[in-house]
């Protein structure tokens, strides 16, 4: 069995030092063998987990979030199918973004007007603007964000179609328990606030029926997230918000 030092993996792949003890420190990647003098060393199973570690890195994966999928008991290979699968939904967006630009460009040496659509194109899914920036900025630090960020990373375009319908459904059955003239706490509406956090639950972060409320509570005190709902029905954010609140009091009963 071929070992290598800590120095001669840095020296060989290009990683630092102290970003490989850091690894050792925190449990990511422990060197599995030792010199007759003490000295910890790799072995070819300890790259192999390195090299999983550095693509997730490249990713954009935080480290915990490494740790966790590293932990999930999954092989080399499935690791390596999920990495391939992150980067081709990237390629392919930068791939749609790059024929966008070459489009415009034709437009802009021909002196043609865009069209809305054609404007959007520029736009894709990954655009953020200033009230997603404003998000970042307000919880980036937070595990639901860390969390959330990590697990959209992997989503496909397919994916994300995927979570708008099943958002819009959601929506959609808050609207029909309102206009039926149901009360906030009835099945209907109690039942619409429990799909709504799992949907969150299942697709961006845990999201327990307290901190279900609590953004509940935002919906209402936003005024952004007020309009959201508003421009649908007129007092749907303060409705939404109660059939969460009487959902949470059925759930905590």
């Amino acid at each position: 069995m071929t070992t290598w030092t800590v120095g001669q993996v840095a020296d060989l792949f290009g990683v630092t030092v102290r970003t490989l003890h850091h690894y050792d420190q925190i449990g990511l990647l422990t060197p599995s063998e030792r010199s007759r003098a003490g000295y910890r060393l790799y072995t070819d199973e300890d790259l192999v987990r390195l090299q999983q570690v550095v693509v997730y890195r490249r990713l954009e994966l935080p480290l915990d979030e490494i740790a966790s999928l590293l932990a999930d008991g999954a092989d080399a290979e499935t690791h390596l199918h999920r990495q391939r699968e992150t980067v081709v939904t990237r390629l392919g967006e930068l791939t749609e973004l790059v024929a966008a630009i070459d489009r415009a460009l034709e437009r802009e040496m021909s002196d043609q007007p865009a069209t809305t659509e054609e404007l959007k194109e520029l736009f894709g899914d990954g655009f953020k603007d200033e009230y997603q920036q404003e998000a970042e900025e307000r919880w980036g630090d937070t595990d639901a964000w860390k969390q959330s960020t990590a697990r959209t990373k992997r989503y496909t375009k397919a994916d994300w179609e995927q979570i708008k319908a099943e958002q819009e459904a959601v929506t959609s059955a808050f609207v029909a328990a309102k206009r039926a003239g149901l009360p906030a706490d009835s099945a209907e509406a109690m039942d619409a606030a429990e799909g709504a956090r799992l949907q969150i639950h299942e697709r961006f972060y845990d999201c327990s029926h307290d901190f279900h409320r609590a953004l509940g509570d935002m919906y209402v005190a936003d005024p952004r997230f007020t309009k959201t709902y508003e421009d649908l029905d007129a007092g749907l954010a303060q409705y939404v918000r109660d059939a969460i609140h009487a959902n949470a009091d059925r759930h905590a009963s």
